[in-house]
């Protein structure tokens, strides 16, 4: 069996997979341009990619692949159609960077809810050193307990969030964005509804067509004034523009993002001109990736392929 990983810098160089060696030939390729990968899987059995996109321009001279397994849960690069005619199997994953994925939701909360870069700055800066007072508290933020964290789309990392914003004692609300999911355990409210009331919204939703620029210039202007907004979703479910006007014209305070529009980040970015970090936290697309979550998604593939071939 021959393995192609075409773009396995987007797993890390830190994580063990000792154990594919053991399936056969394994090549491992950093990145891989269409052009490039139509190249390198002329005679592989198995591929494994993240984001190269797998089509007939990309697949159509692999002869001998039978499984293309992508390390993600979304699948948006396959052509679906195509793999059915050729009779080539794909696999995903999800459910493996939940915990991940909710500690980075609130270490950007807390980072942007605690004012942390400004006072990091008070005290990097000396203007700590010999104060007349010891404590400082000139951007004044509020406890957790009694707010109210509205969640845009209610699945497995959206129920842990939900769940460790209530140990932070807050009132938890959630709008499911298909209309199908609906979870006794906390209050299912309508869009405007979780926009008017919530404090906190975080963004834990799948791309589709009903959430799609869901967070626009309308949805914005809805929200309260002090109300933070986090995406660690998918970036097109936000208007970009839109959320620059926001943060400029202060109807929200302060927002975290951990996806865009575009990844890596376009020059034309809009947020780009929002250098204030006290209202502006963007991470460069890590929320799924701590050790951990790699470990298991790689582990996850490596039992995929096994039972595939079993």
């Amino acid at each position: 069996m021959k393995i192609v990983f075409l773009d396995a810098k987007s797993i890390g160089e830190d994580i063990d997979l000792s154990g594919y060696d053991a399936l056969g030939e394994v090549v491992k390729y950093d990145f891989s341009t269409p052009s490039e990968a139509a190249e390198r899987v002329t005679d592989a059995d198995v591929v494994i990619i993240n984001k190269v996109p797998i089509n007939e321009q990309t697949i159509g001279n692999a002869k001998n692949l039978k499984l293309v397994c992508v390390t993600a849960t979304g699948t948006n690069n396959l052509d679906k159609e195509y793999l059915d005619e050729r009779g080539i199997a794909w696999r995903n994953v999800a459910g493996y960077s939940t915990e991940s994925v909710a500690q980075h939701t609130f270490a950007m909360l807390f980072y942007l809810l605690e004012h942390l870069p400004y006072y990091d700055e008070y005290v990097k800066s000396e203007k700590y050193v010999g104060d007349r007072s010891f404590t400082h508290f000139d951007r004044k933020f509020s406890q957790l307990s009694n707010m109210t964290w509205g969640i845009i789309g209610l699945g497995a990392i959206g129920r842990r969030v939900a769940d460790i914003a209530k140990c932070f004692g807050c009132r938890v609300i959630y709008y499911s964005t298909s209309g199908k999911n609906n979870q006794p355990d906390y209050e299912q409210v309508n869009f405007d509804t979780l926009l008017a009331e919530s404090d906190i919204v975080s963004v834990h939703a799948p791309l589709t067509p009903e959430t799609e620029n869901l967070m626009d210039k309308a949805a914005f202007d809805k929200m309260k004034s002090s109300a933070i907004f986090l995406n660690v979703g998918r970036g097109p479910i936000v208007v970009e523009e839109d959320l620059a006007q926001a943060l400029e014209q202060g109807k929200i305070a302060a927002a975290g993002l951990d996806v865009l529009c575009v990844e890596p980040m376009s020059s034309e970015n809009p947020l780009k001109r929002i250098k204030d970090s006290d209202k502006l936290l963007i991470t460069p697309h890590i929320a799924w990736a701590s050790v951990e979550a790699r470990t298991n998604l790689m582990n996850i593939i490596l039992g995929q392929i096994k039972e595939f071939f079993a």
